[in-house]
């Protein structure tokens, strides 16, 4: 059916004006005539209704984001089928995506990243307890509003413990830019997995770009997996300095082991920045001597060299 506004769906959602479009459909600002109420409703685009694959990852969204009640949660009030067109219906958040915040800003300030981070953290460690793993955490994402409080949504590719994957062996789900290592070599999902995309975000809040960048989705992933963090730039507090190392482990065992663990690193920090410097001049001498005189339970573990991972299998 042809999704315009004034279009009714399930006869109580009048679809009002577009508020975005991504890559599988569409999110409208709409109006619950029966509660009334004004929502946000997520339409699928008519070729990715005829997807199978799109219809499973749309319902997999309603499944386990209507099972997880958090406020740092956006929530799902509704999900039906019209004519072929399937609807989400989720409260409407007057805010922005953090990926908006970035292209405007480009940096953000650590004390503001940090209070979001934390938030992020609770909202996951809410979707965790109840066994679901986001997997595709990003700025895009993250709905800041109000007084910096934040939300997460799209549970588009998430999946739950008793669930089975959506995709075929060798394949992986998520954003590349922000896909944890084991992820990209195909193994199961833990929340650790969903900590890394964290410092992917408080990386790239902190610099102005992401650590790892290449010509296509495949590459990015095999940077993921293989490729050192490139140096945090002296002008970082060297405790999220190393905090942002530790959370960006290649091994998932030697990060954050969920997101109550990095929240409560987060809490901990004093952030006190040595000097300024530009975001591409990497740390100090000095920094790094800092970093050495951190708590232990921030500072980074210690280990033996080892040799890289394989390429992913994407």
């Amino acid at each position: 059916m042809h999704i315009a506004a004034g279009t009714t769906l399930g006869g109580r959602y009048v679809l009002e004006s577009l508020i975005a479009v991504g890559g599988m459909g569409e999110v409208w600002r709409a109006s619950d005539i029966d509660l009334s109420r004004t929502v946000a409703v997520k339409t699928l685009k008519e070729a990715s209704a005829a997807n199978e694959t799109f219809l499973k990852r749309f319902a997999n969204e309603a499944r386990n984001a209507a099972g997880v009640q958090h406020p740092n949660i956006a929530q799902v009030l509704d999900y039906g089928d019209q004519q072929g067109t399937a609807y989400l219906v989720m409260e409407l958040v007057e805010g922005e995506p953090m990926s908006t915040i970035l292209e405007r800003e480009r940096t953000i300030p650590e004390k503001r990243l940090v209070k979001l981070m934390i938030a992020a953290c609770r909202g996951l460690e809410a979707a965790h307890a109840s066994g679901v793993m986001h997997r595709d955490i990003k700025p895009g994402n993250l709905l800041v509003f109000g007084d910096d409080e934040l939300k997460i949504t799209d549970f588009g590719v998430s999946r739950s413990q008793d669930q089975t994957t959506l995709t075929a062996t060798g394949m992986v789900m998520g954003t590349a830019q922000y896909l944890a290592p084991e992820l990209a070599l195909g193994k199961p999902a833990t929340p650790a997995s969903d900590v890394y995309s964290l410092g992917i975000i408080m990386f790239e809040s902190v610099v102005g770009k992401r650590p790892f960048t290449a010509a296509n989705a495949v590459d990015i992933a095999v940077a993921q997996v293989n490729d050192k963090v490139p140096p945090l730039p002296a002008s970082v507090s060297p405790q999220l300095a190393a905090l942002t190392n530790r959370v960006l482990e290649k091994n998932p065992r030697r990060r954050p082991r969920d997101a109550a663990e990095l929240e409560r690193l987060l809490a901990g920090l004093v952030l006190e920045k040595r000097q300024e410097a530009p975001a591409s001049e990497p740390q100090t001498q000095d920094s790094a001597e800092a970093r050495r005189r951190l708590p232990p339970s921030i500072a980074p573990r210690a280990h033996r060299p080892r040799p890289d991972l394989a390429g992913p299998q994407v």
